[in-house]
């Protein structure tokens, strides 16, 4: 069984997020999403939060999918956290050029630490190559309209969390 690790914040999850893991299900049997927890950073959404809306949109956009999905946090290295996981690929989204050069050098360190595993670069659609969560918080905490960025969970939450 090959399992691939997806790594992020995932604060919140966008449709980004979920293009690269549809990418991620037709190379792996299962997929571990790791939330990358830093004790400098305080996210938008908890851990807790998070977790709950991956598995969320995982059964609305995945279906009988989701079963091969699996949430987990991490907080060292995520080279670590794959082996922890018995996973072989570590699966890296790309939107840009930017993205291309820094996930490279990524790459290349992780394979230097750990050659066991393979890093696997998906091209983010057309469609959703703009999105970032960071982009998406500030426009949903400025009253915009988010939904063409995120699944409708999601952009439920957000405007929960902006209301007050």
């Amino acid at each position: 069984m090959t399992i691939a690790i997806y790594a992020g914040s995932f604060d919140p999850v966008t449709n980004g997020h979920v293009d690269v893991l549809k990418g991620a299900l037709r190379l792996a049997d299962q997929i571990v999403v790791a939330i990358g927890v830093h004790p400098g950073k305080q996210p938008l959404f908890s851990l807790e939060e998070r977790v709950e809306l991956i598995g969320k949109v995982g059964k609305a956009v995945f279906g009988a999918d989701a079963r091969r999905i699996s949430v987990v946090s991490f907080d060292g290295l995520l080279i670590e956290a794959a082996r922890e996981h018995g996973a072989s690929l570590l699966v890296r989204g790309l939107r840009d050029g930017t993205d291309l050069d820094y996930e490279m050098q990524m790459a290349g360190m992780n394979g230097t630490m750990a050659s066991e595993l393979q890093t696997v670069f998906l091209p983010a659609a057309p469609a959703v190559r703009t999105i970032t969560a960071t982009l998406v918080r500030q426009i949903a905490s400025m009253g915009g309209d988010i939904s063409p960025f995120v699944p409708a969970v999601v952009a439920e939450a957000l405007k929960s969390k902006f209301k007050s």
